[in-house]
């Protein structure tokens, strides 16, 4: 879609022309804007008191949403970070991105990045903490990370609890700071490290935080122990909101505040079994919100559909600097310089989203292939592999005798693509007395599913098979399947395996088959 925008209103700090070719923006101001991107690790919506969610304390990100657009359905381009974040990058799905679109895998450098534009525009770019992580962009040629230099030697001599990272993120920003050019403009990626588990147990409750303040998602039992691990997942999301805030004191001291679009979201959602690498609602559905200059009637509150991969062209608009080839997102500018006029009517009629491989979860390193495609009223997934089991296969009767080895670990407990917690222990050592959510996040899964998620937001009715809803599920799957075949997916042009055979650089499990570490799997593909 092209969009023309003229801006009238003599408060704003840039004025955008359209280039039909290129989606260039151009600013008319005399410097260019800073930009402060804040990413947390597994954060899912509604995870901010923004949202009224009073467990998660978030006084920041309430502060730039108030500032600025609060968004309420952003959506990320896989549940799973690696690929996501290659997808914000680059500004493309992860199907377009081959071995960037699977999890600890390569980055193959000819896939160009806002950061590398923005730099050779004459930005400073940088970050602390995590950037595009995990995986091996040496392998693919890049000299650096592809997100910028790194900041990270600054530590500091107490944290909270156990699990959260000692990166002084601040400090760091502050180095960062130090070494920019008083010239240039910047780019400062803070990549936390929060609520990436592992937690301390007790820690939020420790913390003051309350269970009575808790909403627990219908797809988790409303016990003591899934109360206690969302505390202590609490307890971290608000960790990286007062980090946030340590930041922008920084930039604050540093004058540059009111030239700085400060944007805050998460790469997917929470470490939980049903949320993370899982295409349902809280593995995709993330908080965002942007403050900046020229914002139109800044409060407001974004109903349209979001996807991650539109951060890209966004940000090269606001910055005035071209739009590089291949970019499949489309830039926000519209709802930064647009109001609407009360008419909140959005273009935007749906987002893709899609997970190949997460972790070593089954014989022969293969993946859970999958993808999705969400509107206002619908969620649809569609499961490529549905004998597979979707989060990784059950515990081995009889492990292998592994060796001791820096590539192995030695034991194989069962549904590796959920993180180890207290409530995924929980639902698999006591499965009889919670077998509706053990089989809804562990069991295996039918081709087709569809939810309509303004009635079931938390995806426990799978309606793929209610003869009512048989047009919905037609239209939605050949919606997906066309937008797929026009980007070039290789699971709906007759290539898919292609993804099997990318190398993984994280820790093997004993699982049979091939078990190579950083190496093709030369039985799939044509590596």
């Amino acid at each position: 879609m092209k969009y023309i925008f003229i801006v009238l209103l003599a408060a704003l700090f840039f004025s955008f022309s359209d280039k039909k070719q290129s989606g260039r923006q151009v600013s008319s101001a005399k410097r260019k804007p800073n930009f402060l991107f804040a990413i947390a690790d597994d954060q899912s919506y509604p995870h901010a008191s923004a949202y009224q969610s009073s467990v998660y304390k978030t006084p920041v990100f309430d502060s730039i949403s108030s500032k600025g657009l609060l968004f309420l359905n952003a959506f990320a381009a896989a549940p799973q970070c690696s690929p996501c974040r290659a997808a914000i990058l680059t500004g493309r799905n992860i199907w377009q991105l081959e071995e960037a679109g699977t999890h600890s895998s390569l980055f193959p450098s000819k896939f160009p990045v806002f950061t590398q534009s923005l730099e050779q525009d004459g930005y400073f770019v940088g970050f602390t903490g995590k950037p595009w992580s995990p995986g091996n962009f040496k392998a693919s040629g890049w000299k650096q990370n592809p997100v910028g230099r790194e900041y990270n030697e600054r530590k500091l001599n107490r944290v909270p609890a156990t699990g959260i990272s000692n990166n002084d993120y601040a400090l760091n920003f502050e180095d960062f700071l130090k070494e920019k050019p008083a010239d240039k403009p910047f780019f400062f990626w803070f990549g936390s490290f929060e609520p990436h588990r592992d937690y301390e147990q007790g820690s939020g409750a420790a913390s003051g935080l309350r269970k009575s303040d808790l909403r627990v998602p219908s797809f988790l039992p409303d016990n003591d122990i899934v109360q206690n691990d969302l505390l202590d997942y609490a307890l971290e999301i608000n960790w990286f909101d007062k980090q946030l805030g340590e930041i922008i004191r920084v930039l604050r001291a540093s004058g540059e505040l009111e030239n700085t679009y400060v944007v805050i979201t998460a790469d997917n959602g929470m470490p939980f079994p049903s949320a993370k690498a899982n295409l349902q609602e809280y593995g995709i559905h993330v908080p965002l919100a942007l403050a900046g200059p020229g914002i139109v009637k800044p409060g407001r509150k974004i109903v349209d559909l979001i996807s991650l991969i539109d951060l890209a062209p966004t940000f090269l608009d606001l910055a005035g600097v071209d739009h590089f080839p291949g970019i499949t997102g489309e830039s926000m500018m519209d709802l930064l310089v647009n109001d609407r006029k009360n008419n909140n009517k959005s273009n935007r009629q749906f987002v893709l989203t899609g997970r190949e491989r997460h972790t070593h979860a089954r014989p022969d390193n293969l993946g859970y292939p999958a993808r999705a495609i969400r509107t206002k009223e619908f969620l649809y997934i569609h499961n490529y592999e549905p004998g597979r089991w979707p989060v990784g296969d059950p515990a081995l009767d009889n492990q292998p005798d592994v060796a001791k080895s820096k590539d192995l670990k030695p034991i194989v407990y069962g549904y590796e693509d959920v993180d180890d917690s207290p409530t995924k222990t929980m639902l698999i050592q006591q499965a009889d007395q919670f077998r509706f959510w053990t089989n809804l996040s562990l069991a295996k899964r039918d081709e087709d599913e569809l939810y309509a998620i303004e009635k079931d937001p938390e995806c426990l009715n799978n309606l793929a098979k209610d003869l009512s809803y048989k047009k919905n599920l037609l239209e939605m799957k050949l919606l997906l399947q066309s937008n797929l075949a026009k980007q070039g997916d290789p699971r709906e042009l007759g290539n898919g395996n292609i993804f099997e055979s990318y190398p993984r650089f994280g820790l093997m499990r004993p699982f049979p088959g091939f078990r190579e570490r950083g190496t093709y799997n030369k039985a799939y593909g044509n590596k």
